[in-house]
């Protein structure tokens, strides 16, 4: 495994070695300790999954309020995203910054995206298929979400018109958002 930088100090892509022949590929997805060697520590108690039929389905931006704050570890296991990760930690010399990257079944990469971050991403074909592992279990009375489209932001997102829930149509704008970290 390799760690990646992006443009957010905080925010790393994992590149796993991928062991291809002519059946296929063997890859290791997780190994805490080659992460601790690469100085992610961190302590994994969820696995979560989604799928997305059609593309351009867009699912975020989501994260939990402290003591819930959760670090996930973002892959795509079939088809592709454009997965993306926004600083709202106010103190961060990159507050309100954000990064995207594309994750896909073809590049095997993992974002890891830390607490006080914000998360969301867009499938790019259909039938796309996310996994990521998180630190802290599901807390239903600290979820929180930020509008998938805040100006404050202005994400390059691959779709103008996205497939949204209920739910990521109805996140309140950045200044609107209640925040704790």
């Amino acid at each position: 495994m390799e760690i990646l930088q992006t443009n957010l100090k905080d925010v790393v892509m994992i590149e796993p070695n991928v062991y291809a022949d002519d059946r296929g590929y063997f890859l290791e997805t997780y190994n805490k300790g080659t992460l601790e060697k690469l100085g992610l520590n961190g302590d994994f108690v969820q696995d979560n999954q989604s799928l997305s039929k059609p593309a351009g389905t867009l699912r975020g931006l989501h994260y939990q309020l402290i003591p819930d704050a959760q670090t996930k570890i973002v892959r795509c296991v079939q088809g592709a995203i454009y997965d993306v990760a926004v600083d709202i930690r106010k103190e961060s010399p990159t507050y309100k910054q954000w990064v995207g990257v594309v994750l896909s079944a073809y590049n095997q990469r993992q974002l890891v995206v830390p607490k006080g971050f914000a998360h969301g991403f867009c499938t790019l074909v259909p039938d796309t298929l996310v996994a990521y592992k998180v630190d802290h279990s599901y807390s239903p009375q600290n979820d929180r979400g930020i509008r998938w489209n805040d100006p404050t932001f202005a994400i390059d997102w691959p779709c103008s018109n996205p497939v949204l829930s209920k739910k990521d149509r109805s996140h309140p704008l950045f200044h609107e958002a209640d925040m704790n970290f």
